[in-house]
């Protein structure tokens, strides 16, 4: 009994190893599955396609392993000569080899392992992780910038509102010390008016009341020579 005991706690322990290996492949994207395209034995090379999306992480010479679904077990080794966004070419060493061992050919739909490209897209993670960290530090920035714009167009508007009410109030202000000073004008102008009647007024009875200070006058002919004789 102890002894199947023990044989079922090692038996969960490799299963839970197995599914955290599985788990750390899917989550660094080292696992995908691709279809054959076109073979080269000569040149050892074959071509696949994929819509796996992270083949750009792929670098050339990384290592690659591929199997397929009717022998898991029976894989080859191969390296990556380059890539484009739906193509990968792998260059496979002992070409007649893991052919007999893997049965592919072309049209054949094979599964790819890298530890190369796990390594890539873990590190491409733990980069993206600091720059989502960066951008939620950005973002809250940029939200209190954007608040502080928003209270800055506000501040503005309640400026203008203010010195508006004050521009109105100065506006009456204004017009109403030039009416009053229109009214002074008025004001003067009569006063001024009144007091030159007087002068007026004044003058004329200074010339009435004038005393002549010569009560002769004397005419013309007592001063022309021809209108009088000599003696």
């Amino acid at each position: 009994m102890a002894k199947l005991i023990i044989l079922f706690i090692i038996f969960n322990a490799l299963s839970v190893h197995a599914q955290s290996n599985e788990s750390d492949k899917h989550e660094y994207g080292s696992h995908f599955t691709g279809l054959i395209s076109r073979m080269n034995p000569s040149a050892h090379l074959f071509r696949i396609r994929t819509d796996f999306a992270n083949i750009k992480f792929f670098n050339r010479k990384d290592r690659i392993e591929f199997w397929s679904d009717s022998y898991p077990e029976q894989r080859c080794d191969g390296l990556v000569e380059g890539r484009t966004n739906d193509y990968l070419l792998i260059k496979v060493h002992q070409f007649e080899n893991c052919i007999r061992k893997v049965h592919f050919t072309t049209g054949s739909y094979l599964h790819f392992e890298s530890p190369d490209l796990a390594q890539t897209v873990k590190m491409a993670n733990e980069l993206v992780q600091i720059l989502q960290k960066k951008r939620i530090a950005m973002q809250v920035k940029k939200e209190r910038h954007q608040k502080e714009l928003t209270g800055h167009v506000e501040k503005v508007d309640a400026v203008n509102k203010r010195y508006e009410i004050l521009r109105q109030k100065l506006e009456i202000e204004w017009q109403k010390e030039l009416s009053s000073l229109e009214e002074d004008k008025a004001h003067i102008f009569m006063e001024f008016k009144n007091a030159e009647a007087r002068v007026n007024e004044i003058d004329t009875k200074i010339e009435s009341y004038r005393i002549e200070d010569h009560n002769l006058k004397l005419d013309r002919w007592s001063l022309d020579p021809a209108l009088y004789i000599k003696k």
